[in-house]
């Protein structure tokens, strides 16, 4: 038996082999993919890879759409569990899960008030430094504060607080929709209003130049631990949008080319994020490695990607396990919770 077997094993739920149970056989689960926001076909792919990685550990796994048709569905036909697989405000703001706790539905990752607390970047930056943990400087201001005092003067205080280059980013969303590097001063303005694009508050932030590093945990029983860390070498030198989701454009190392000392701190820092912030069963830690050795936080992800480019399944993979039995295992402690 497996070590994910075993633990599996420990509580209401049975395994054998790899088919998953708990009193009806096999478990059921539904995935949550799709939603209406810029990240719904990101999110798509990602539900698709997680029904058939379910479907391969011998989960009775359907996938469905955040529409008017969930909640009557999940009525008419109860899941055991729900893991969700949105991407965006949908399944990352907190909403969907706190509509799922009034329902009675148990699911897959973290408690809403918690991913209110993550969606929001400068609020979830400011938790994690006053844990001790490194971010780069950052003023996050709304669209208004630009067009009420004028944005070439408050670009300039941005810039002489922060200095150059910058990333520009939405205070909130994910899949680096909106996301930028700006060396010159006078692409600044642009940068900003692509940003705003993407929502009404934007996220200026100073530029480390170093090595990146996606940083997955998972909790299958045992408090939170950190999988082996992701670096990150997008050809175009900056992870945007195209470089996560074309194949090829980004080289990938499992385990990260860095000492072990920094793989180490990358890997506490990650679990400090998921710990402050109060989330659960799994996330994703951004960071930057800069040349002096220091992780840097940069942003945590509730629902992180799990498309055939994303660095969550890599990150199982390398830590020995197949993406199926974890996902199936974490399905099943909640199952355990259903009334």
């Amino acid at each position: 038996m497996s070590d994910t077997e075993a633990r599996a094993a420990g509580g209401g739920v049975s395994v054998a082999g790899t088919r998953w149970s708990t009193d009806r056989d096999p478990l059921r689960a539904v995935v949550l993919a799709g939603g209406l926001t810029f990240e719904r076909e990101v999110s798509l792919s990602s539900g698709t890879q997680v029904v058939d990685a379910l479907t391969r550990a011998g989960v009775d796994a359907e996938l469905r759409d955040a529409d008017g048709e969930l909640l009557p569905g999940l009525a008419a036909a109860p899941a055991d569990a729900v893991f969700i697989a949105l991407h965006g405000a949908t399944g990352e703001d907190g909403a969907l899960r706190a509509v799922l706790d009034l329902a009675g539905i148990p699911y897959v990752g973290s408690p809403a008030a918690a991913c209110r607390l993550a969606w929001d970047k400068p609020a979830a930056k400011s938790m994690v430094r006053t844990a001790g943990v490194a971010t780069p400087d950052w003023v996050a201001l709304p669209h208004s504060t630009f067009r009420e005092l004028g944005a070439g003067a408050v670009l300039d205080l941005i810039v002489a607080r922060l200095g150059m280059p910058l990333m520009v980013k939405p205070a909130s969303g994910g899949s680096a929709l909106g996301a930028q590097k700006v060396a010159r001063v006078e692409d600044l303005p642009a940068a900003m209003v692509s940003c705003f694009a993407y929502g009404d508050t934007v996220l200026v932030e100073r530029f480390v130049d170093g090595v990146e590093l996606a940083v997955s945990v998972i909790d299958l029983g045992e408090g939170p631990e950190a999988l082996p860390a992701v670096e990150i070498e997008p050809e175009s030198g900056v992870f945007d949008y195209t470089s996560r989701y074309t194949p090829g454009l980004t080289e990938y190392h499992v385990p990260a080319r860095v000492s072990a000392e920094v793989a180490r701190r990358a890997a506490e820092v990650a679990v400090q994020a998921h710990r402050t912030l109060g989330l659960a069963d799994l996330s994703r830690t951004d960071a930057i490695v800069s040349p002096d050795g220091e992780v840097h936080f940069l942003e945590v992800n509730v629902s992180p990607g799990l498309t055939e480019t994303s660095m969550f399944p890599m990150a199982v993979e390398a830590a020995g396990h197949r993406l199926g039995d974890v996902l199936a295992q974490l399905l099943a402690r909640r199952a355990e919770t259903r009334v």
